[in-house]
């Protein structure tokens, strides 16, 4: 028996449009982009709420050009992990979700439909992809404000999935308990007004670390770790440890073991004082010297790439 026709749009017609728009926002999304969060102020915590950070929400600035209905809330993750939902309240909110189970080549993208998504969605629905919208796609930049930093609040735990006076029925209690039991404590560290990226701590058990998301390009920053190593400044002092490296979304991220007896703030300045020492290296155009090349090829050794 032959297809049925009517599966089949005719070329000029509406249906076949709008399905050749789709089709183009699916390749544009399903393309791996590098640096997907270049060019906005929230880049480097962007990258930490995707990739390490367990629990955080953040109220998005929103772009004027969005004509936003509903406040949005970025949230590490949401439950079932989702790219989005609408909490349903007198006047409902929108959260989307920075970690999710299914993702294109194109996080910032995937980011953008799930915000704009939050502008229609009923209260109490999910979004289970930002695939399933069907929305085209905009740049993030012309949905958030690019140059809007991030006001983080770090949560210790993850009741802040049910509504404050809202009593969650038996498998959303429990599935929150053992999210709470898994999760592990983080911080972000206040540094002063001249030090860049977003700087993060966490007590991962045995030992905390800290992991510092870079803007600079991934090289430059390479070369100055490398001159830091081969003259001994590669560490945050007494009760730290340089553990290598991971490149994520087009960044670089150093990672110190810690002493986990400090509270997360005892690591501020030593990382501000790690911070002056990369700034100046940074600054430094010399060619590298043996010892140095030596340090750039043991650090590129101890990198990981996530993404």
């Amino acid at each position: 028996m032959g297809k049925s026709k009517r599966n089949s749009p005719k070329p000029d017609s509406n249906r076949a449009q709008r399905l050749a728009e789709r089709r183009a926002a699916h390749e544009q999304t399903n393309q791996v982009v590098t640096r997907p969060f270049a060019g906005l102020a929230a880049e480097c915590d962007l990258v930490a709420l995707r990739e390490f950070v367990p629990s955080a929400t953040a109220t998005l600035k929103l772009a004027p050009e969005l004509s936003a209905q509903r406040p949005v809330t970025l949230a590490t993750v949401l439950p079932g992990a989702v790219a989005a939902l609408v909490r349903a309240a007198a006047e409902p909110v929108g959260f989307v979700g920075a970690q999710v189970q299914f993702q294109s080549g194109n996080p910032a993208a995937d980011l953008a439909v799930a915000v704009a998504w939050t502008q229609t969605g009923e209260p109490g629905e999910s979004l289970n992809s930002a695939q399933e919208a069907e929305l085209s796609v905009k740049p993030l930049a012309e949905v958030l404000d690019p140059g809007a930093a991030l006001e983080l609040t770090v949560h210790q735990d993850f009741n802040w999935w049910v509504p404050e006076g809202v009593q969650p029925d038996p498998q959303v209690s429990s599935t929150i308990e053992q999210a709470n039991q898994a999760i592990l404590p983080s911080d972000r560290l206040a540094l002063g007004a001249d030090f860049i990226g977003a700087a993060w701590w966490v007590d991962a058990g045995d030992k905390a670390h800290l992991r510092w998301v870079r803007p600079e390009d991934e090289d430059s920053l390479m070369l100055a770790l490398a001159r830091l190593h081969a003259t001994g400044g590669l560490h945050l002092g007494e009760g730290s440890r340089f553990a290598g490296s991971f490149r994520t979304h087009g960044l670089l991220v150093p990672v110190f073991d810690l002493d986990r007896e400090r509270h997360a703030t005892e690591w501020v300045k030593p990382t501000e004082e790690f911070g002056a020492r990369l700034a100046q290296a940074l600054a430094s155009d010399a060619p590298l010297t043996s010892d140095e090349r030596r340090s750039r090829d043991g650090l590129r050794s101890r990198q990981v790439t996530l993404r």
